[in-house]
């Protein structure tokens, strides 16, 4: 019996949703923006690193508070891809437990850019079944960011 409750556990936490994630860049003037995707948990702590934009490493501390989360890993599991520069789209994808929806989730996206401001909340999508497809407005170097199902 507890095998079967174990199992099915596992195979409950485990299903996770696709998301196509559209970032739009604001017209700033600079070198390309490092921008860490997260998985925030109810308690505003990092859970996950969902996505880096910005392949090189050495930059990595420019990403304040992520760099903190990461750091204490051996090993960052996210994809990662290229910075991106003002004006610019980028598309990428990632997946999402279901079970963290509606359950006081957020996905962060924090950004840098070198030698201006950071932005450790650039940009902030809730994790509800209502809100996590809403189109959401940047503070920084973010213009928007907008999810959809795969």
């Amino acid at each position: 019996m507890a095998v079967l409750v174990s199992l099915f556990s596992f195979q409950a936490s485990a299903q996770t949703t696709k998301y196509k994630c559209l970032l739009q860049m604001s017209n700033y003037v600079g070198e390309g923006a490092y921008v860490a995707v997260s998985l925030i948990n109810a308690k505003g702590e990092y859970e996950k690193t969902l996505y880096v934009m910005g392949d090189d490493k050495k930059w990595y501390t420019s990403l304040k508070e992520w760099h903190k989360f990461s750091s204490k890993k051996a090993d960052v599991s996210a994809k990662t891809g290229a910075s991106v520069t003002g004006g610019d789209r980028s598309v990428t994808m990632f997946e999402i437990e279901t079970a963290k929806i509606d359950k006081g989730y957020k996905i962060r996206f924090e950004s840098a850019v070198e030698d201006q401001k950071y932005h450790v909340t650039d940009a902030e999508i809730p994790l509800t079944t209502a809100g996590i497809t809403e189109k959401v407005e940047g503070k920084g170097y973010i213009r928007y960011v907008k999810l959809s199902n795969i």
